[in-house]
C-alpha cells in the first residue's frame, strides 16, 4: 500500500503509484439523478476501479455494469513514486460513442506514461441517456457536465499526487476526443491532445426526439430502452450508424490552445469488422442520406472497401485534419500501422500492448514495441513541453493528397438531426 495524503493507493512497481476508484462526485441516482453533478470530498482506500456508468456493454478485460451500482462518478490517479517534480498533468477522457466504455479498461492503464513521467488521470462519467439524454427542467449534456467536475478535482488535488495543476493537458480519442474539446472550451488547460474526433453534435429537436422512445424510469429499463431504439432503426443515416447520444451542441468548439491531433487510416474499419457498421450496397444511396456530395462519392467508387473509408473520411479523418488546419499551431499525425482501424492507436499511445491483439491486429513483436515506445514519449513530450518531438506533417504524399482532394471546399456538417425510426 501507498499513500498520498488522505488517500490510501497501491504501488505498481517501484517506479508507479496507482490510486483507483476516488470518488469526485456524489452518485448520480435517486434524487440526484439527471442533476448537475456534486462535489464529494473523498478519502480512504484507493485500489480497486469504481463501478461504471449504466451501460449494456461487455468489453474484454473491463467491468459491466450491473443494475444497483450507483457510486459511478470516480477518477483514478497513476503518478511516478519518486519525489521529483511537479509532473506535467494528463487527464484523458475514455471513448465509445458517448454510449459505453470505462476507464477501468485496460487500454487506459496510466502506469506506462506516469514511469515516463506524467501524473495521468482518467474518470468515468455518466453515458447515454443517463449523461446526454434530454429530460424536461434537467442540464443537457451531464456527461460533460461529469468530466469538468472531475477535471476541477484535479485541478484542486493533483498536486497531492505530485502532479502540476498549471500544466494540465486534457486528452481523449474518439467521443473522449469530442469531450478533450468542449472541456478545453470551458476550463483553464494548457493542451489538448484528440485522436479522431468525431464531427458530431446533436441539436435539441433531434435529443427530444429520442427522448420521447425512452423509458428512463430506472437506469435499467433506460439502457434497455436506448439499445431497443438503436436496434429499430431502419432508414437513414441511423440504420447505418445507430449513435443517439452525444453532446447537444450547435457545433464542435473551436480549438484555442496547443494541440496534438491524430486520426487513424481506416477508422471504420473497426466498426465493420465488429458489425455495428451496416451501409446498404448501393454507395451512392449512402453518400446521398449523409448529405455528402456526388463528386466526393464517385471519388471513392474504385476502393474494395468503399464504404469503410468513405465513412471514416467523413466522420473522422477530414473533420481532425480540417482541425489542425484551421488551429494553425496543431500536430497532426496519421495512424498508419495495419489494421489501422479506430482505437488501434490507444494501446500504442498508453504503451499497453498486451492483451490488445484485436485491437492492434495480432500479438505485438518487436516493431509493435518500437513504435509505442515513440507514441507514448511524444505524449509526455507535447505534455510536458508542447512539442512532441517532430515537426508535424504537412505533406502526405500523392495518396493521401488525392483522397483528400475531393472534400476540399465541401462542408461537414457536425450536426446530427436525423429522423428517428420509433421502436416496434
Amino acid at each position: 500500500m501507498t499513500r498520498r495524503g488522505q488517500f490510501r493507493g497501491r504501488a505498481v512497481d517501484a517506479e508507479v503509484d496507482a490510486f483507483l476508484g476516488i470518488r469526485y462526485a456524489e452518485p448520480p441516482f435517486g434524487p440526484r439523478r439527471f442533476a448537475a453533478p456534486v462535489p464529494a470530498d473523498f478519502a480512504g482506500d484507493c485500489r480497486e476501479f469504481g463501478p461504471i456508468a449504466p451501460q449494456s456493454a461487455r468489453l474484454p478485460g473491463a467491468p459491466v455494469w450491473r443494475p444497483g451500482d450507483e457510486d459511478v462518478l470516480t477518477l483514478n490517479v497513476w503518478a511516478p513514486s519518486t519525489s521529483d517534480g511537479p509532473w506535467p498533468v494528463l487527464f484523458y477522457v475514455h471513448g465509445g460513442a458517448y454510449t459505453f466504455g470505462s476507464s477501468a479498461q485496460p487500454d487506459y492503464d496510466g502506469a506506462a506514461l506516469a514511469r515516463a513521467g506524467l501524473v495521468v488521470v482518467t474518470c468515468n462519467y455518466r453515458l447515454g441517456f443517463e449523461g446526454f439524454g434530454h429530460v424536461d427542467g434537467r442540464p443537457a449534456n451531464r456527461g460533460l457536465l461529469d468530466q469538468r467536475a472531475a477535471l476541477r478535482w484535479v485541478r484542486e488535488h493533483v498536486a497531492v499526487f505530485g502532479g502540476d495543476p498549471g500544466n494540465i493537458t486534457v486528452g481523449g480519442q474518439s467521443a473522449g476526443a469530442g469531450s478533450a474539446l468542449f472541456l478545453a472550451s470551458w476550463e483553464p488547460v494548457r493542451r489538448v491532445i484528440a485522436h479522431s474526433v468525431p464531427n458530431r453534435v446533436y441539436p435539441v429537436a433531434f435529443a427530444r426526439r429520442v427522448a420521447e422512445w425512452i423509458d428512463a424510469g430506472t437506469p435499467e429499463s433506460t439502457v434497455a430502452s436506448a439499445d431497443a431504439l438503436a436496434a429499430a432503426q431502419r432508414t437513414g443515416p441511423l440504420s447505418y450508424d445507430p449513435v443517439l447520444f452525444g453532446p447537444v451542441a450547435d457545433a464542435l468548439p473551436a480549438l484555442e490552445v496547443d494541440a496534438l491531433l491524430c486520426h487513424a487510416d481506416v477508422e471504420y474499419a473497426l466498426f465493420d469488422a465488429v458489425g455495428t457498421f451496416r451501409p446498404p450496397a448501393d454507395l451512392r444511396a449512402f453518400g446521398r442520406a449523409w448529405g455528402i456530395p456526388e463528386h466526393v462519392v464517385a471519388a471513392y467508387e474504385h476502393f474494395e472497401d468503399a464504404h469503410v473509408r468513405l465513412a471514416g473520411d467523413f466522420v473522422f479523418a477530414e473533420p481532425t485534419t480540417r482541425l489542425a488546419e484551421a488551429h494553425g499551431r496543431a500536430f497532426l499525425a496519421r495512424f498508419t500501422r495495419p489494421p489501422a482501424w479506430h482505437t488501434a492507436d490507444v494501446p500504442f499511445s498508453f504503451g499497453n500492448l498486451d492483451g490488445a491483439d484485436f485491437l492492434i491486429g495480432g500479438p505485438a513483436g518487436d516493431d509493435e514495441r518500437a513504435l509505442s515506445r515513440r507514441m507514448l514519449q511524444a505524449w509526455v513530450d507535447f505534455c510536458t513541453t508542447g512539442d512532441p518531438g517532430w515537426t508535424g506533417v504537412r505533406h502526405w504524399g500523392d495518396e493521401v493528397e488525392a483522397r483528400r482532394a475531393p472534400w476540399r471546399g465541401v462542408d461537414l456538417p457536425a450536426s446530427v438531426d436525423y429522423p428517428v425510426q420509433p421502436v416496434t
